[in-house]
Parts: structure tokens; C-alpha cells; sequence
């Protein structure tokens, strides 16, 4: 599906947000074309899917996947997986708690499960259009938040379940992004975000949701974390198999101190009184603290010092702390300590965050919301209005998606999960034979470098034709 250039200029990107997936991609592409001619739309530029999206390819995978033995079943991706069937949307989804483990696995920086379906991996940021997206995969468990990634094939039951946990060393990456995010995406609730919505109706559709937020236990803080710090106008979430809004106010980002001021606040190295002279510089007194000074050391007040000053009991005179640098003095005292990703840098502005969960799809459950959404920067509209350019730009190398490179990669490798990808630049250039670059086709051409470094210039940032020359040679070979 290419992308119109209009699209982008008409109040904002066509999105189509689904809760749970729970592997009913048919029914999920059917309520999204329903809704879209309610609407009046010909379609949806992009679908988002919160998680528990089911990719599971064969048998083997729905042994690696926490669910009951009972609810095991293939579900509608197999279709898909194997070229049956082809999404009619550009899909992407973030991973849940019911999950296909090994498949996942293996594309934890995130990639293509299916032609036209992206997994963004463990935790991600990309670009769709205008739009800036990060995502988060998993759940909240606190006993396994500063683990590793443990888990190792062939999963255990513990692995089964512990893969899907969310760790630290993913929150960390998205904690580090000093740009503005304009969608944000996690499977289950941001904590305590309850708090700014209608909490009495949503005590009313779950009645134990209310003492797990009294207790503060109901989401997950690290979804807090990275809301608090990328401040998305945006989040949408699943999980909890309902429907609920809020709206989140931010504090203004304040200015961060520049290194001069820190200076400035820094205080001298603290100086150390000499110690009174006293009668006997070499008597030792064991009991100091109870016995009083003997008479015939006690000094008056009017009396002068001794002319002999005695050196600190550390050895180190005052002339010496004098020539310590200020790094050397104790600790200013601090405020209360702040939560991870916190303070915001100045150049993350937004201050509202519109949440939205929904539910899994099911008959009569709000599953399915369609929404335009704009970016923070109304100029990103007209800025990537020409083409939509897709690359992950956290975790994974850059890649920028435009026709003439896939088409590349796409002669190179025979890799059918690639082609869809084409559909996200709106300047598809027709199928050629041999090489896009005009050079001569693979299979006439005599290998002039190992194999190996077809996987090393998939990472390369592509910009002008000599590097797909370049690239042509490596993949060809």
C-alpha cells in the first residue's frame, strides 16, 4: 500500500489502535475496514497492535508460549507467515505477556515477523511519517526487572515465563532519548496512571484494580518511567482487557544547569581546626572522655595559643587540604531522589498525554479505536509528507527504507519478508531486471567477496548510489 503524500496534510496520520491480538489477525484486519468506511476512510495508514499479538509459525512455538494447555492454538498468523495471506495494513506490534518465546527471540532488536507486520523487538524507537514511535515489550516483574536476558534455548518453564518480563537494560535505553516522542506503547498500564482518568468507572468494570492501585501495584513503573521522561502525546496500552482514557498534565521541562554553574554551587574542601596544644604532647590519656583535663593542663580563656601548633590527627596540615580542588569537598546535600529518566531535557516540550487501553478482540469488547494522530512538531507534517521513511533508531542499525534500496536488498537476498516494505515509500520505482543499479544480475556474476559481509552491509546507512553499488557487490557475492 503506497502512502499518499496528502495523507500526512489532512489532519495527521490515519491510525488504527487494537488492544490485544490474541492471534485473530483476520478479525482484527476486518474490524479495522469496517470502522475505516464508518469513518468515511479508504483505509489506515498504519495499524498498532498493544501486544499479545500470538506469532506463532507452527506447533513448536505454542510450546514455548505462556498460556494454559486449553487456550493453545495457532491462531490466524500462520496464513500470514507463510505468504497465504498478506496484511492489507503495515503492521506493528510490541510483545506481551502470551507470547511465541522463540520466535521473538530472535528478533529482539525487532524486525519482520510476516510480509507487511514489524515487530519493534524488546524496546525501540522508530519513525512512521510524521510520527515518532517508542515502544516497550513485556510486563512488570519487579524480582526480574535488574536480571539479564537469561534465557536461553531450549526454554524451560521458568523461561517461558521470565522472557517476557521487562528488564532495565531495555527501560535504559528509552531513558536515554533527549528527543521528542510523539507516540509511546506499552503493553500493560503505565503506574498509577488511574489517577487521571474516570478511576470510579473503571472500579466499576474491575472492582480489584481499586486496592491494587491504593497499594500502588496496579502497572507498571517502568512504563511510568519512560512516560514520565519521553512524554508522548500519546500512549496507547492493553492488557487489562478494558477500555479506559486518561489524560496526563506534565510539568514544564526546567533548564538544566550548565557546567559552570555546577561549578559555582560546589563547595570549598572543608578545613579542619588544629588541635589544642595541650601540657604533655606525648602523654596518652585512655579514658578522655570521662576524666576531666588534669589542673595543670587547663588553659584559660585568656591565655594564647601554644607557639608549637599541632599537626591534624590525619597527618595532613591545612596548607595541604588548602591545594585539594573542590572535587575533593563533601557532597552538596541533595533533594529527594528522582525516578530513572528524570530531570527531562529542555528539548522534549510536550506537556499533555492522551492515554488509551482497549480491550482483546472479542464480540462486543472496545477493541478498536481509529484516530488521526499529528506529530508534537506540526512542521514534521510537511517535512515527511513526500515519503515515509521507516528506520529503527535506538536499538537497531539505521535503515532508511526507500524503493530503490529494498528493491536492492530484495534481488540480493530472495527475502520475501522485505518486499512488503516497499509499500513504505510512496516513489515505488517499477521491477527490474537484474540490479536496480543497472549492473548485471546475481546469478551471472562471479563471487569476489565472502559471504560474511552480506550480513555486515545490512547495517549500513545508505545515502547515495555508489553505496548501493557498493552494497549490490557485497550481497551478490
Amino acid at each position: 500500500m503506497a502512502l499518499e503524500s496528502t495523507t500526512f496534510g489532512a489532519g495527521g496520520v490515519r491510525v488504527a489502535i487494537e488492544g490485544c491480538g490474541h492471534g485473530t489477525l483476520d478479525a482484527i484486519y476486518a474490524s479495522v475496514a469496517t470502522a475505516s468506511k464508518a469513518r468515511g476512510w479508504d483505509g489506515v495508514d498504519l495499524l498498532i497492535i498493544g501486544g499479545d499479538f500470538e506469532a506463532v509459525r507452527n506447533a513448536a512455538d505454542l510450546s514455548v508460549m505462556s498460556v494454559p494447555a486449553k487456550y493453545r492454538e495457532l491462531g490466524d498468523f500462520p496464513a500470514y507467515y507463510n505468504g497465504e495471506k498478506t496484511a492489507p495494513y503495515l503492521t506493528i506490534f510490541i510483545a506481551g505477556n502470551h507470547e511465541a518465546s522463540s520466535y521473538l527471540w530472535e528478533l529482539y532488536y525487532g524486525g519482520w515477523v510476516a510480509p507487511n507486520i514489524y515487530y519493534l523487538g524488546a524496546a525501540n524507537v522508530l519513525r512512521f511519517g510524521p510520527l515518532r514511535i517508542a515502544g516497550m515489550s513485556g510486563i512488570w516483574k519487579g524480582f526480574d526487572y535488574r536480571k539479564p536476558h537469561h534465557e536461553r534455548l531450549p526454554f524451560s518453564q521458568d523461561d517461558i515465563k521470565s522472557f517476557y518480563h521487562v528488564r532495565e537494560i531495555d527501560i535504559r535505553k528509552l531513558l536515554l532519548v533527549r528527543e521528542q516522542v510523539d507516540v509511546g506503547l506499552s503493553h500493560d498500564w503505565p503506574r498509577a496512571i488511574e489517577n487521571h482518568g474516570n478511576a470510579t468507572a473503571l472500579w466499576r468494570m474491575k472492582p480489584d484494580f481499586r486496592q491494587e492501585s491504593i497499594d500502588g501495584t496496579l502497572g507498571n513503573p517502568a512504563a511510568e518511567y519512560v512516560l514520565d521522561r519521553l512524554r508522548p502525546a500519546y500512549w496507547f496500552s492493553a492488557h487489562m482487557h478494558c477500555k479506559f482514557t486518561a489524560i496526563k498534565i506534565h510539568q514544564p521541562p526546567a533548564a538544566e544547569p550548565t557546567p559552570i554553574e555546577i561549578s559555582v554551587r560546589e563547595t570549598p574542601a572543608p578545613t579542619l581546626e588544629p588541635e589544642q596544644a595541650t601540657g604533655n604532647p606525648d602523654e596518652i590519656d585512655l579514658d578522655d572522655e570521662d576524666d576531666p583535663t588534669p589542673a595543670g593542663t587547663t588553659q584559660s580563656a585568656g591565655e594564647p595559643a601554644p607557639s608549637i601548633p599541632q599537626p591534624p590527627s590525619s597527618g595532613v596540615t591545612d596548607e595541604l587540604r588548602a591545594q585539594l580542588p573542590a572535587s575533593f569537598a563533601a557532597p552538596a546535600q541533595r533533594g529527594p531522589k528522582l525516578n530513572p529518566g528524570q530531570p527531562v531535557p529542555p528539548s522534549i516540550t510536550n506537556t499533555t498525554t492522551r492515554f488509551l487501553a482497549l480491550d482483546k478482540c472479542l464480540p462486543g469488547r472496545k477493541f478498536i479505536q481509529l484516530c488521526a494522530l499529528e506529530p508534537v512538531d506540526p512542521s514534521h507534517l510537511t517535512l515527511y509528507s513526500g515519503e515515509s521513511t521507516y528506520y529503527a533508531a535506538l536499538t537497531a542499525p539505521i535503515l532508511r527504507l526507500g524503493a530503490r534500496r529494498l528493491q536492492a536488498l530484495d534481488h540480493a537476498l530472495h527475502l520475501r519478508l522485505l518486499r512488503p516494505a516497499v509499500a513504505l515509500c510512496a516513489r515505488r520505482e517499477p521491477q527490474t531486471q537484474g540490479c536496480v543499479c543497472g549492473r548485471q544480475a546475481a546469478e551471472d556474476r562471479t563471487p569476489s567477496r565472502p559471504r560474511g559481509s552480506a550480513s555486515a552491509a545490512l547495517g549500513a546507512l545508505l545515502r547515495d548510489d555508489d553505496d548501493l553499488h557498493v552494497l549490490c557487490d557485497m550481497l551478490n557475492s
